[in-house]
């Protein structure tokens, strides 16, 4: 009897010992940054806005950063969120505070960084270098002359002062060598300033000095010939991305990646784009380079005027401005669609313009069609504007009537026919499926879908890398 006793209650002790473990495992599984990043369908980078890594030129974003970041994510199977920051000191805060999921600059590795966040394998290398300016005259001096006049040694820099920006790996590296040297190097850290802001007050004779990577040096020094970029002041570093400590996943998968990547011919190529092509002088010192200029194309002020009759921000209106003609006045479609706004000859006949019609007047008439469209959606009840925006986008890419269908599709199937995302675009994409397009609620069959869920998506996302760059006056 008290061995059947003694059964029952080990029974009873297993069962309550292996519940708990359960629970508490269950409890403490948290999701690591991989599955959270595939689960929101997006990876969020930092980057630096600079010639390099990260800008826009003729209303479509680039840089080296930006292009590798943009293939990690079609990798990951995801989209690519950018936010911008160039204060260096706020990186692994809001690295830290889930503000972004991975630092995408030319940073350093250091023994101090890597205490606080983790790096990836590195994807280049760069020696650090003094940049100064060439003395007067210079192309009529002798090599002797040229050479005497400039700081060959890293001894010179005692007593000098040169700028730097804050918190950069620049600052460590001329603190190392001021020990190194035995001698006081007068450093001035920039809070509001960095690398090619400071090239650019050298080459304007307002600081003798400042530190940057040998490879961003090299391209600015092609648009300021003036700069001599040839005293190295440090061995060639490891530069990295920044991820977040204490998970793997998400670095682990990079790190695979980037292995393959950065010795393919793509890497070589695209190294070579931002880092040694010539054609990139002409980008930065055009007047559609954003980051210097402002501007996204010649036609930014007819676009300004034209979008307050729809209250737009006339960022949005270049961007889909840009996604239907980038900007080409003359281009025509197949379907006969014309002018900056490709508007149809149906369209361009009921507000006044055709082929001939000037820029000015093709925008105006596109900008008086999308006013009509808003319209329609604030009747229906669409009063959400940033919703309202994505639909009166859609129906100008693919028609009012297929959009109304997809309507007609999500109410059916139990989704909200007054939002877009996750509700209404769900069944513009379904229109190309026979189940979904000859449905009895849909009355204008088939359509394309995938092409208007692109360009709704793609305007968008281009009209936020605008806001990084071009201020709304």
């Amino acid at each position: 009897m008290f061995f059947t006793r003694f059964l029952k209650l080990l029974v009873i002790v297993i069962f309550s010992l292996s519940g708990c473990s359960r629970f508490h495992h269950h409890e403490s599984k948290e999701i690591s940054s991989l599955e959270k990043i595939k689960e929101q369908g997006k990876i969020v980078a930092l980057f630096d806005f600079n010639s390099t890594n990260y800008f826009i030129y003729r209303g479509e974003p680039m840089g080296y950063q930006y292009e590798m970041l943009k293939l990690l994510a079609d990798h990951l199977g995801v989209k690519l969120e950018v936010i911008v920051e160039n204060d260096i000191s706020k990186y692994f805060e809001m690295l830290e505070n889930h503000q972004c999921d991975i630092i995408a600059v030319n940073l350093t590795i250091t023994k101090e960084r890597s205490k606080i966040i983790d790096f990836t394998i590195p994807h280049s290398q760069a020696r650090q270098v003094l940049v100064q300016r060439k003395p007067e005259n210079w192309n009529n001096l002798t090599e002797r002359e040229f050479e005497s006049m400039l700081l060959r040694n890293q001894l010179d820099l005692a007593g000098k002062t040169v700028y730097v920006q804050k918190e950069s790996s620049y600052l460590s590296r001329l603190k190392n060598l001021s020990d190194e040297i035995g001698a006081s190097i007068d450093i001035k850290e920039m809070d509001d300033l960095e690398v090619e802001q400071l090239i650019q007050l050298v080459a304007k004779g307002e600081i003798d000095f400042t530190i940057a990577d040998e490879n961003v040096a090299l391209v600015n020094k092609t648009y300021y010939p003036n700069l001599d970029i040839q005293t190295a002041i440090s061995f060639p570093q490891n530069q990295a991305w920044g991820l977040r400590k204490g998970d793997d996943s998400l670095r682990v998968t990079i790190n695979k990646w980037l292995e393959e990547y950065k010795y393919s011919i793509d890497y070589a190529l695209l190294y070579a784009k931002y880092f040694r092509n010539k054609r990139s002088v002409g980008i930065v010192e055009s007047d559609y380079y954003a980051l210097t200029s402002g501007k996204i194309s010649i036609y930014d002020e007819y676009i300004k005027e034209s979008s307050k009759i729809v209250e737009w921000d006339w960022r949005l209106l270049a961007s889909l401005i840009y996604q239907e003609s980038r900007f080409q006045p003359t281009v025509k479609s197949w379907a006969g669609a014309f002018g900056l706004m490709q508007l149809m000859p149906t369209t361009g006949h009921r507000y006044g313009v055709d082929q001939k019609s000037l820029p000015h007047e093709n925008i105006r008439a596109g900008v008086r069609f999308i006013k009509w469209l808003d319209t329609r959606f604030q009747k229906k009840g669409i009063n959400d504007e940033n919703d309202r925006i994505k639909f009166v986008l859609a129906s100008y890419n693919v028609g009012l009537g297929h959009v109304l269908d997809a309507q007609r599709l999500a109410e059916k199937y139990g989704k909200d026919p007054k939002k877009w995302d996750g509700n209404v675009d769900e069944f513009i994409l379904k229109k190309s499926n026979p189940k979904y397009f000859l449905d009895p609620v849909v009355k204008y069959g088939y359509c394309r879908g995938d092409e208007t869920y692109n360009y709704v998506s793609q305007i968008i996302d281009r009209y936020e890398h605008y806001k990084n760059f071009i201020s709304t006056d």
